[in-house]
């Protein structure tokens, strides 16, 4: 039974539930409303089953039905409510346009609204970007940059020109100049500029870029993270990481990655490479003005190098006094020390950091090895670049070394093209303390890779018979295998007669092929008995050959060694090994004469005396000297070759007061000539030899290309090198 109320229907039963249907036939679904009723629970009689117990249970299962509510009714409620709500176009009671314009309350809803929505968004946009973990291939690239003994630039290799310094190298006044310029609230900004953000989309909309007053953050976050290009999206994301690296890293660590990443021309990267480029010297010796005028160059060095323009300078002039001007303002320089910069301070005309193709390079070649031996550096790391390489290299030793061997290269196209064609000339020069103070390598680098400076290649033939004379000197001689070592002196006599047999304590020695080995004198002159000391003088080979055999061939070897020639290039350990089968290179053999006028001690050759990285001294494993030979072994020997020039060169002997030590060297074959020899300090040996490469590495005869012994062309490459001897 029930009883309509309107559009329901009350039951009649219990008075307490209304049924509801709706007009709408497509929706059967019931609405019921529980009406607050004493439903009893377990142990009492439901007035509308009469059941008992089972009352909670019910109670529930039709609360969930009187929760149920028809979709229709719940979108038309919703609806209802947002119409309510929404305004109303046009106004009512406006008139005119007046009826179309959002009242203030609209207008701060929307925003507010649309604040809370650019926050929200920025919010997900900063969690969402992330510091990339890999840096720009150009922000961490450096170039090495070598430097002459003197210290200045020598050369520089890699591709790109970029050194980094520490912060604490570059001065105050230096830093705060390109702050002054750039950002001088670097150090209190959050690290973006919302002006210079604004301006520069702006400007993408009007114009088609994005210039605007980056923070020196944004620069270093572009410089190191990011790609050069002008749109909005990179913009932004310049501007996210910004925010999160001014976070997570110091003002000055932020400040130091800047100045060591910019850009300043002139090929360079980096504020200390700028200083080189632009005053040929480290950052750490620039004052307030010349740090200036560097800054200027980070608006674009293509406007502002005062050497590319007229134009250009005067922009330079007036940013550069700009500048100074605006570290008076924020407090970093007073107008006293701000009138002491009058002048401005012209720069270099182009970079003194260069890389000639010749020379050079030769250089570099020997100095690198040696750096990442010495330093212990792979070849890995040091390809990243950063290191500055100290060198032993003499500028003016090495100009007058290369100009003596192109004035005897011109002199051999003249006499004979077609010979000259395949000759070689190396060179090298070496201190008793073991600096390599100038190599010749080759007529160019770029075009001839083999350095023959460093090359072992030829034999040395005669000139290696002072190694023989202090092997003798040092072990003595045996007259029987089991006979006790005898003294030998420089006044001790063997025959100097050519062709004399070789003897050992058993008799003459034999060959392989079963002949007789004997020694052969230049020009096939014998001198009869001879003493070493002369027949060092004067270049004799058989008494050599002879007291070789006599010392022991394993002494020789071992003294040779001792004095600094590679084992490698040591030749057999046969008889013919007295007389220079061995094949040291220049630099060796430069090197192992030094022992004699260094008392018989050695030092390694060594061509880097320092190296640092970014400003960091790298550890350097430094040769030590160490004892070669008796100190009387190596003054009479040192005796012998100062008589062996005087008689070969009385008049350059007489102009040098007797403190010039050498001899040249020949091979049988005439297919390498030499000269070593010693003024005060200073070793150079120069070997001048013909290979054609492009067939063999086998070394031809010399044609007369070496001149003859009155007027030798190795002699006279030496002479030009070490001139004046006196």
């Amino acid at each position: 039974m029930s009883r309509e109320v309107g559009e329901s229907r009350i039951c009649t039963e219990c008075g307490g539930c209304v049924v509801t249907q709706e007009p709408d036939e497509s929706d059967v679904t019931l609405y019921l409303r529980i009406s607050d009723l004493d439903i009893p629970g377990d142990g009492k009689e439901s007035p509308l089953t009469g059941e008992v117990g089972s009352g909670n249970r019910r109670k529930a299962r039709l609360a969930r039905k009187a929760r149920r509510i028809s979709l229709p009714l719940l979108r038309a409620r919703i609806w209802a409510l947002v119409t309510s709500h929404a305004p109303k176009y046009p106004r009512p009671g406006r008139a005119d346009w007046r009826r179309w314009i959002p009242s203030w309350r609209q207008w701060l809803g929307g925003v507010l609204t649309s604040v809370g929505l650019t926050c929200l968004l920025l919010s997900i946009a900063y969690a969402a970007t992330d510091i990339p973990d890999n840096l720009n291939t150009y922000a961490t690239q450096q170039d090495n940059v070598y430097f002459w003994a003197d210290g200045t630039p020598m050369a520089r290799t890699g591709w790109v020109q970029r050194q980094a310094m520490p912060l604490k190298e570059i001065p105050e006044d230096v830093r705060w100049a390109v702050l002054a310029a750039e950002n001088a609230s670097f150090y209190s900004d959050s690290g973006i500029s919302l002006k210079g953000i604004s301006r520069a989309l702006f400007r993408t909309v009007g114009q088609g870029d994005t210039q605007g007053g980056s923070t020196i953050t944004q620069q270093y976050v572009k410089n190191v993270y990011l790609n050069q290009n002008q749109t909005i999206s990179r913009k932004f994301t310049e501007a996210m990481i910004s925010l999160k690296l001014d976070n997570r890293m110091s003002k000055d660590d932020i400040l130091e990655g800047y100045l060591n990443t910019s850009w300043f021309g002139r090929g360079c990267y980096g504020i200390q490479r700028a200083a080189q480029a632009y005053y040929g010297k480290d950052v750490s010796e620039l004052d307030a003005g010349e740090g200036a005028f560097l800054a200027s160059l980070l608006k674009g060095a293509g406007l502002y190098d005062p050497t590319l323009s007229s134009a250009n300078r005067a922009r330079a002039v007036e940013r550069w006094s700009w500048t100074l001007d605006r570290m008076v303002d924020i407090g970093r320089l007073t107008k006293a020390e701000r009138a002491t910069y009058t002048k401005f301070p012209e720069p270099l005309k182009s970079n003194p950091l260069y890389d000639t193709g010749e020379q050079t390079d030769y250089l570099v070649e020997v100095a690198s090895q040696y750096a990442k031996k010495a330093g212990g550096i792979s070849d890995k790391d040091f390809d990243l670049g950063g290191y500055q390489v100290y060198t032993t290299f003499d500028r003016n030793r090495e100009r007058k070394l290369a100009d003596a061997v192109a004035k005897a290269r011109k002199q051999a196209l003249k006499d004979d093209p077609k010979a000259a064609k395949t000759a070689h000339y190396g060179a090298a020069s070496v201190t008793a303390d073991g600096r390599i103070l100038a190599v010749y390598g080759g007529p160019d680098h770029r075009t001839q890779g083999y350095n023959e400076s460093n090359s072992t290649t030829v034999p040395a033939g005669s000139a290696f018979l002072p190694f023989v004379y202090a092997a003798g000197l040092e072990h003595g001689v045996h007259e029987s295998r089991d006979d006790e070592a005898t003294r030998v002196t420089g006044e001790t006599l063997y025959d100097g007669n050519d062709d004399v047999p070789v003897t050992t304590p058993e008799g003459p020695y034999w060959d392989r092929s079963g002949k007789k080995v004997a020694a052969s004198n230049d020009g096939d002159l014998s001198y009869g008995q001879i003493s070493l000391h002369r027949a060092l003088e004067l270049s004799v080979n058989t008494p050599f050959m002879q007291l070789g055999m006599d010392t022991g061939l394993d002494n020789v070897r071992a003294t040779a060694e001792a004095a600094g020639l590679l084992p490698a290039s040591i030749g057999a350990q046969v008889p013919a090994l007295s007389t220079g089968t061995s094949t040291p290179s220049a630099i060796r053999m430069a090197g192992g004469y030094t022992t004699f006028i260094a008392g018989g001690r050695r030092t390694e050759p060594y061509s880097v005396r320092r190296i640092t990285r970014n400003g960091a001294g790298i550890a350097l494993d430094t040769p030590t000297p160490t004892r070669a030979i008796g100190a009387d072994v190596a003054e009479e020997v040192t005796s012998a070759l100062t008589d062996a020039f005087s008689t070969a060169h009385p008049v350059a002997a007489a102009s040098a007061d007797g403190k010039v030590a050498g001899k040249a060297g020949t091979t049988p074959g005439d297919t390498a000539s030499w000269f070593v020899g010693t003024n005060k300090f200073v070793s150079t040996a120069v070997v001048v030899y013909r290979i054609d490469l492009a067939k063999s590495l086998e070394p031809l005869p010399l044609k007369g290309l070496a001149g003859t012994d009155d007027d030798s062309v190795p002699y006279g490459i030496w002479s030009g090198a070490m001139s004046p001897l006196g």
